[in-house]
């Protein structure tokens, strides 16, 4: 450990939102934005992965990487190991951190606090979670929670993932942040396994890696950031990066 790679894959056909990585925000497209906060997490390079001439042309425009994938991946974690193995043939980058596209006010700090799990060799994928703090959080099926053992301060080992309300009983519950740091050879394997019973069921596509026995760990961070899902979300993510940029 290790020589981070950070991919953002990106591609056009969000349905709730159509165009999303090229939507405006305060004068750039929205996956510039997403570029620059990974950029400054100080992780490793950073490039986006996209099957769209437009997005690769916004991010060279702003002074960033992008590489060109295929349009037909299932999955953002299918288009980045497309996108490592292009960009790193020789196996340079022994780790690969995943951050969806649709995350502009990200915090910086949030994606180099993914890595860190990966300085213990028994872990093979890392993410991130952060306390539910609105009750109606708990029992939403769209708030994803982990359920795991706590490994140390502010880290857990993840034993589940679930839209239900888990675990029982009396404590906090976490809601999992869809970000994640792959050991390279971890991503080669998982992309190569079929969709698993459980991640079939609750949709969920990390389950297919705890079901084929890899380890995951979560590290505990401050907040959950705003996904860009809706004209909704956008509107404030806008308000959210005027206001940065006015303070």
């Amino acid at each position: 450990m290790s020589h981070p790679l950070v991919l953002i894959p990106a591609r056009l056909a969000a349905t709730r939102l159509p165009n999303k990585p090229l939507a405006d925000i305060a004068g750039e497209p929205m996956i510039v934005h997403v570029w620059r906060r990974a950029m400054e997490s100080g992780v490793g390079p950073v490039a986006v992965a996209t099957d769209a001439e437009a997005i690769a042309e916004a991010v060279t425009r702003a002074g960033g990487t992008a590489v060109m994938t295929r349009a037909d991946h299932a999955s953002g974690s299918d288009r980045i190991f497309e996108a490592v193995e292009k960009l790193d043939p020789e196996g340079r980058h022994d780790v690969v951190v995943n951050v969806q596209g649709d995350l502009p006010t990200i915090d910086p700090r949030a994606i180099a606090e993914a890595v860190r799990p990966l300085s213990d060799p028994a872990v093979d994928i890392a993410t991130l979670v952060a306390p539910i703090v609105r009750e109606e959080e708990r029992t939403n099926p769209n708030v994803v929670k982990m359920v795991g053992s706590e490994v140390a301060p502010g880290r857990f080992r993840a034993l589940y993932f679930t839209r239900a309300t888990a675990p029982y009983g009396d404590g906090p519950l976490y809601h999992h942040i869809g970000l994640y740091a792959y050991r390279r050879r971890a991503l080669q394997r998982f992309v190569a396994l079929p969709p698993s019973p459980l991640e079939v069921r609750e949709k969920l596509e990390q389950l297919r890696a705890l079901e084929a026995a890899m380890r995951i760990d979560a590290m505990v961070v401050g907040g959950v950031p705003l996904g860009v899902d809706t004209p909704e979300d956008l509107e404030r993510a806008r308000a959210m990066i005027a206001a940065r940029r006015t303070s």
